[in-house]
């Protein structure tokens, strides 16, 4: 059975946390802590339990050797700085003078370890170096959603080395809002599919036909479904080669309850991206050398009273080019609709997540859960299970 850290008797105990520190750091300075902070309560609740802390992450890709751009010294400043405390760093994940730091903590002492990935057994779910890595804890605990979907030394391979094993706070609200809330959810469902690819997102538009009520399409993957539906859309994106894929999507749609909303009107460009020729057109008049960037007028109004009508609500990808403040337009409405519905809420994706941070800030606690991450997500949304999940799941 899955344990949660509630369960397990923390005091004077080393607990081990496999975290996702995977931050952007510019400057040896990160610039944006989200992902920190998405971990600060199990780390404050095992501090509180008179636990002993070591922290293991990874970041970027450095491939296997130690690369100062990839230190993760300046996630452990800041982590100090949110825990408001010393948190004492390792320049090595494995090294004895690493392990001896663990080994000689104090209750209520936070140890971060170096960059896991400087070795590339980590990547390659090396057995010696889980055992290794395994001298730091008594109690392993997995609060990493973001590498779940992952079979690597310091979440899969490094499980059989301990008798106690489970998953933190985070990991468990991940679980409860995106595996758990669909097993019985409030109907109408909606779910909301943005962002470039098609890819991505298959199994999860192919796991919610059926089971959701509704679900709209925008980004320029919607460019491909209008494509599939024969609209020509200009230069717009379109993935030539996963036409076929959306029609059959389309065409399994109408054989269940799931009702498939496409835009009907954009806001783009004309010629290139960033031509400041900007151009309106609805579906049946974009021009040759249009770009269709958002989502227009009428297609939010569309979207806006399908969101109404939701009680729950899952939304993975954004409607438009939202880095580009004139092109936000839709996915920021659709923010501001989802936010004053009252509603159970689950946002996830990089990108998503990105484009409700920009537009402001405070409106991410609004959100019943926004998901740390990214491939995970869209995994357990589609209904397979996490490597790094299912191994603490069995005896």
């Amino acid at each position: 059975m899955l344990r949660k850290l509630k369960s397990f008797d923390l005091q004077s105990q080393r607990i081990l946390i496999r975290v996702d520190f995977n931050v952007p750091i510019e400057n040896d300075t990160v610039v944006d802590d989200y992902r920190i902070r998405k971990t600060i309560p199990t780390i404050k609740y095992c501090i509180d339990q008179g636990t002993k802390v070591v922290l293991m992450s990874h970041l970027g890709r450095p491939k296997g050797k130690i690369d100062s751009k990839f230190s993760l010294m300046p996630a452990g400043e800041k982590l100090a700085e949110l825990l408001e405390m010393p948190v004492k760093f390792s320049h090595d994940c494995i090294s004895d003078d690493a392990i001896n730091v663990s080994q000689n903590l104090q209750s209520g002492e936070v140890h971060l370890l170096e960059n896991l990935r400087f070795y590339n057994e980590e990547i390659d779910n090396d057995s010696q170096f889980s055992m290794n890595l395994s001298k730091h804890g008594e109690i392993f605990i997995n609060d990493a959603f973001g590498t779940a979907h992952r079979e690597h030394a310091s979440n899969v391979g490094i499980v059989k080395h301990f008798t106690n094993k489970g998953i933190g706070l985070l990991v468990e609200k991940e679980l409860e809002f995106l595996s758990e809330s669909l097993q019985d959810p409030s109907l109408p469902l909606l779910l909301i599919i943005g962002g470039a690819k098609i890819d991505t997102k298959i199994d999860v538009i192919n796991r919610f036909l059926g089971l959701a009520d509704n679900i709209l399409i925008g980004g320029a993957m919607a460019n491909t479904f209008l494509a599939a539906n024969g609209y020509h859309m200009g230069k717009s994106l379109v993935e030539s080669d996963k036409i076929d894929i959306a029609k059959k999507i389309l065409l399994n749609a109408s054989k269940t309850k799931t009702k498939i909303i496409l835009p009907t009107d954009f806001n783009g460009e004309l010629n290139s991206l960033g031509s400041e020729e900007f151009e309106y057109a609805d579906k049946d008049n974009i021009k040759e050398n249009m770009i269709c960037e958002d989502i227009g007028k009428l297609s939010i109004d569309l979207f806006k009273n399908f969101i109404s009508q939701s009680k729950t609500i899952f939304w993975n990808g954004t409607v438009g080019v939202a880095e580009n403040k004139k092109f936000a337009v839709g996915t920021e409405s659709i923010i501001d609709e989802i936010v004053n519905n009252e509603c159970i809420s689950v946002i996830g994706g990089g990108d998503t997540i990105a484009a409700v941070r920009n537009y402001d800030n405070e409106l991410i606690s609004a959100f019943s859960h926004a998901s740390t991450g990214g491939g995970a997500c869209l995994e357990l949304l589609s209904g397979k299970k996490l490597p790094a999940i299912e191994i603490l799941d069995k005896k």
